[in-house]
């Protein structure tokens, strides 16, 4: 890293682009994008769905404070749990995010998570309909009937119906969500604008048995952080039935908090359910074939990734 670092003190700005840092959950993503920004004087930008939530800390494994401290972070508390940040508002908060840093040649912001459709939406600019979710359209619509719905797509949007199964209820509903609310199909406001800046991907994982053992150690200083406690709070403040109560840590250890189940299940449960998560992002992320993919074991992970990076300023700008 000592090459890079001179790269950066010698010619104060870097090359105009991106760096991704992905892979299933509990990989070590945050400490080497931690690591990579404070070399590369840069910012983090979180592509969590969860880590956009204020007071969603702990069980969001959210970077801490003094983290925070260590290097800038952006995305993350935007929202408050009551509300829903669409992947399209997402897409519009991070894209600026990295234009004014590539304008001010604040350049190489990293974009750290696991959020798979996060991150796709940046690198392969996704084209987004700009349409926020309509209660009361998607409530009428279920009350007919998935068969009525999809029968109901088939007309007005043959190209989605086409791609989609007569039994995904959530994709039917977005669809005619979508054409309802903008009279034209969904099919016709998709597609893809790929930035025109470099981006190097790089992906962490490792064996399924270090991955288990990650998992467990984390869930441990989860609750040794205080997860119960805060579980506690959220469904204090706005009741057990706000949804994201039912997500990942959350939802197991608000069965613990009801008395329904005890403490040494609820982090079973949330260690199970993370590696069948982990497995899903796995699948999702080994599809990207733009991925280099780097072993979170190992202990030169830092100098190894950095020195992809050197490689990856070099090509791109080979006259600094």
């Amino acid at each position: 890293m000592s090459r890079l670092n001179n790269i950066i003190v010698k010619n104060n700005t870097l090359v105009p682009g991106l760096i991704v840092i992905c892979g299933p959950t509990a990989t070590g993503k945050s400490g080497l994008a931690i690591a990579l920004a404070k070399r590369l004087h840069s910012v983090i930008l979180s592509a969590d769905s969860r880590q956009v939530y204020r007071e969603f800390n702990i069980g969001t494994a959210k970077p801490s404070p003094s983290q925070q401290q260590e290097a800038l972070h952006y995305l993350i508390d935007v929202c408050n749990p009551t509300e829903t940040l669409t992947v399209a508002e997402y897409q519009q908060q991070a894209q600026e995010l990295i234009e004014k840093r590539l304008a001010a040649q604040f350049t190489l912001p990293l974009l750290v998570g696991g959020t798979g459709l996060y991150i796709k939406s940046i690198v392969r600019g996704m084209k987004i309909p700009r349409v926020p979710p309509q209660p009361e359209l998607r409530s009428q619509l279920q009350s007919l009937g998935q068969q009525h719905c999809y029968a109901m797509l088939q007309q007005v949007d043959p190209a989605s119906a086409a791609r989609i199964h007569p039994n995904d209820e959530v994709r039917t509903l977005r669809s005619l969500e979508v054409f309802y609310t903008t009279g034209r199909p969904i099919s016709e406001q998709q597609g893809e604008a790929p930035p025109t800046y470099p981006i190097l991907q790089i992906g962490l994982d490792c064996d399924s048995a270090a991955l288990q053992y990650r998992i467990s150690q984390r869930t441990e200083q989860m609750v040794a952080s205080g997860l119960v406690e805060e579980v506690k709070y959220l469904c204090q403040k706005y009741g057990a039935d706000l949804p994201l109560l039912s997500t990942l840590g959350y939802a197991e250890f608000r069965q613990y908090v009801a008395g329904e189940i005890s403490l040494n299940q609820a982090k079973a449960l949330t260690v199970l359910h993370t590696r069948q998560f982990a497995k899903r992002q796995r699948t999702w992320f080994r599809a990207n074939p733009e991925i280099e993919w780097f072993n979170s074991e190992d202990p030169n992970l830092v100098e190894n990734v950095g020195r992809r990076v050197e490689q990856f300023i070099e090509t791109v700008n080979p006259t600094r």
